[in-house]
């Protein structure tokens, strides 16, 4: 189970709704995924939940978890009137809060998060803050009052897995609050190896919605959160720079 802001989770993974080729396939992949919450950009989709061509259209909140997201601003201000407008079209108080500094590589402007953070958290969302792998932002972003930092893996959308594990490991062991990796997990190996570095969760999108059968990868990435967490507390053997007989060595037939 997992916490976040006073609110437990049945699912360490966390899904996206974007890139789908058509909403039906989304649904059945959200639901292969396990994962309780769905995120949704506010800025991208269409908030009539009336609306039958549209992505809230085909989530019950009473199911899913819904967490409003600010993908695609690109200032503090941008952000935290998204976040707002997400408050006031319905959706809870959590927010994935983005703030995007490079339209190449979608890295965050960590000024613009850690200024956001504060004023949003001070307003009361519970602010689930996207960064990069820095420590140090990431600790700032937990006294701004983030409920929960989101370090990436690798940039968003790329699929290259993780890049620099002892970053993800030193913000886990230095953070009170759950961190969740998010952004670029490609392949169920990957969510596997980023769970063994003993995070809380995993958020991820594209990896499941531009594979060639979406369900199926969502089915293997819930096996894979599972199993890289389980793997993390069983605890893996050491690491040895010379070869160790599996079997005992005293008495041997001679």
């Amino acid at each position: 189970m997992l916490e976040i802001g006073g609110v437990t989770f049945r699912s360490r993974l966390m899904v996206g709704t974007g890139k789908y080729r058509n909403n039906d396939e989304m649904v059945q992949a959200i639901a292969a995924s396990g994962a309780a919450v769905v995120t949704v950009a506010v800025r991208r989709v269409s908030l009539d939940r009336s609306d039958e061509g549209g992505i809230l259209h085909h989530l019950d909140p009473k199911q899913y978890f819904l967490l409003s997201n600010t993908a695609g601003c690109y200032s503090a201000d941008e952000a935290i009137r998204y976040a707002r407008l997400a408050r006031e079209a319905g959706f809870n108080d959590f927010v994935k809060l983005e703030v995007i500094g490079d339209k190449e590589t979608l890295l965050p402007d960590t000024a613009g998060l850690l200024v956001a953070t504060k004023v949003l958290a001070d307003e009361g969302f519970k602010v689930l803050a996207y960064t990069n792998d820095d420590l140090i932002t990431a600790l700032r972003l937990e006294e701004a009052g983030a409920v929960a930092v989101m370090p990436l893996a690798s940039p968003i959308g790329s699929g290259l897995g993780l890049l620099n594990p002892y970053f993800i490991r030193t913000i886990k062991s230095r953070l009170r609050v759950p961190v969740i990796v998010d952004a670029g997990v490609g392949t169920a190996s990957d969510a596997c190896l980023v769970m063994e570095q003993g995070v809380d969760g995993i958020l991820m999108n594209t990896a499941l919605a531009e594979a060639t059968n979406p369900v199926l990868m969502a089915e293997a990435m819930r096996l894979g959160v599972d199993a890289g967490r389980a793997s993390y507390l069983a605890g893996r053997m050491p690491r040895r720079e010379v070869a160790v007989p599996s079997s005992p060595t005293s008495g041997m037939l001679r």
